[in-house]
């Protein structure tokens, strides 16, 4: 009977498949794992609340929306795309590769460039988007959500695989808690090790996405040039 502490999965799973409201849906999840857990409603509500007090610091990024929206009304966006136009040979799966590996690398020293709303809306995808523009012409809009699609791939790739390369990350120190309290005795320095493997796997992978994206843009775009 075990076995069904996993039901969180199960509905987390479904939630996702069937596009529910994914707060709910973990909300939901988690209550479900208590309940079968032999926790009260009670003690799952205290323990969510608490949770939310400890982590308050991950709502910080609402201050740092009107600093954005500033940097946008006063041309950041216009200066980081005329930037990248005036890179020759530039293409849109390049640029990504490259930011791809900065973010790795950052994870690697704990440095934090900012996320989605901070640096991958105002800065990667309009340059990545330009980057491709400025060799291929005008995008359609298909081919422009693909770009902003991989840009926040890129991103989502190199933090989740990134930070557990840097032994004082906050999810290092997460594992080497929850594996000692189950008698295993690790080390930061041990998770990190173990992350690197993983992490230069998803360069690769990630690199390749991206090459393969660029030649596709350039059979298209290529097919079209010859049709006019």
């Amino acid at each position: 009977m075990e076995w069904i502490k996993l039901i969180g999965i199960v509905i987390i799973v479904l939630g996702f498949i069937f596009k529910f409201d994914t707060i709910a849906v973990v909300v939901i999840a988690g209550l479900a794992t208590a309940l079968v857990s032999g926790m009260t409603p009670v003690a799952f509500l205290e323990g969510l609340g608490q949770a939310f007090v400890d982590q308050r610091i991950v709502t910080i990024f609402f201050l740092t929306l009107p600093l954005i929206g500033l940097a946008e009304k006063n041309g950041l966006k216009e200066q980081a795309v005329n930037l990248i136009k005036k890179v020759k040979g530039m293409t849109s799966g390049t640029f990504l590769s490259i930011y791809l590996v900065i973010r790795e690398l950052a994870g690697l020293f704990s440095i934090r460039l900012g996320g989605h709303p901070q640096f991958v809306r105002p800065l990667v995808q309009p340059m990545a988007e330009a980057a491709a523009e400025a060799k291929y012409g005008k995008l359609d809009e298909k081919d422009k959500e693909t770009v902003k699609a991989k840009s926040a791939a890129m991103e989502n790739y190199g933090n989740f695989f990134g930070q557990n390369t840097f032994l004082g990350a906050a999810g290092v120190l997460l594992i080497v808690g929850t594996l000692d309290s189950l008698g295993y005795k690790v080390s930061g320095m041990d998770v990190a090790k173990a992350s690197m493997p993983i992490a230069l796997i998803m360069i690769v992978i990630g690199v390749l996405s991206n090459v393969l994206f660029d030649r596709k843009l350039a059979r298209k775009y290529k097919n079209k040039g010859e049709k006019k």
